[in-house]
């Protein structure tokens, strides 16, 4: 046994993202004993702001947004009974395009190398078993996520092997009933173009390229908790609209692509630490 807690660790971008994709990882692997630690790469400044205003938009004030936006994280944080939040504190970035991308201090603008540096510092700290990031992509091309990746990515490089690395994802399957579901919720949402539509459906894997899958049933209350705790942002999180009830129906598997692995443990597997334990 090692002598220290079996360690997963999670890289996000912003504010909220650890409730949207591995809020049911990081609930469940609290309540079986695991230390959990959340790494959040930026300030989520370009969120919107109280009532709703677009960053952009008069009185949008990002560094009012960022604090209201960390006092949301630690609310998020105690719910899924996080162990340990680390906050890195880089501005957000914004969408893709958008003039905050090139704004002093942006994650975008970050070198990778020095941003890589500092999570390396906490990978030593912390020993992670499991590192939990995104594809190269960002999952769906933001450009913090992309970062965070290329953050994470370097600082493994950096440091001690880590048994086991994933990135999150999400089967083509899912992906198809998710837009079907935001057409029930939101009649009014007009049919994407042949553009979009090609661009959606590029986002996650085939089902049968998924290598593991998490059954967080059992948290997908506490998921919805953590989500709604970002109450701020409840415009841009649709899974809300669904109520706790469909969306534990829904949201009960969290899937992901392993792409380190020292355990030989054999794929699929239902489990982030299988041949760990």
């Amino acid at each position: 046994m090692p002598d220290r807690p079996l360690t997963l660790m999670a890289v996000h971008a912003h504010p909220d993202d650890e409730a949207t994709g591995t809020g049911g990882i990081l609930a469940r692997y609290a309540a079986e004993g695991i230390r959990t630690v959340l790494v959040t790469c930026t300030d989520g400044g370009c969120g919107d702001g109280p009532g709703g205003i677009k960053p952009g938009d008069p009185g949008h004030d990002s560094a009012a947004v960022a604090l209201m936006r960390r006092r949301e994280l630690q609310a998020s944080c105690d719910i899924l009974k996080i162990s340990h939040l680390e906050m890195l504190g880089y501005a957000d970035s914004g969408m893709m395009g958008w003039p905050s991308n090139n704004a002093p201090g942006a994650f975008w603008q970050t070198p990778v190398d020095e941003g890589a540096a500092r999570l390396a510092e906490l990978m030593r700290q912390y020993r992670p078993d499991v590192v939990v990031t995104y594809d190269e992509n960002g999952f769906y091309g933001h450009p913090d996520h992309i970062q965070a990746h290329r953050i994470t990515m370097a600082a493994l490089e950096m440091t001690a092997p880590t048994p086991k690395v994933y990135w999150t994802t999400m089967p083509h399957s899912m992906m198809q009933r998710f837009g079907q579901i935001m057409r029930e919720f939101h009649e009014e949402m007009p049919e994407p173009d042949p553009a979009e539509a090609a661009a959606m459906a590029e986002i996650g894997l085939p089902d049968d390229e998924i290598t593991t899958w998490v059954d967080t049933t059992a948290f997908s209350g506490q998921k919805f908790d953590a989500l709604a705790a970002h109450a701020s942002q409840g415009d841009n999180i649709f899974f809300l609209d669904m109520g706790k009830d469909r969306f534990g129906e829904l949201m009960g598997t969290e899937t992901f692509l392993r792409v380190h692995d020292t355990t030989g443990a054999a794929i699929p597997e239902n489990d982030l630490f299988a041949g760990l334990r």
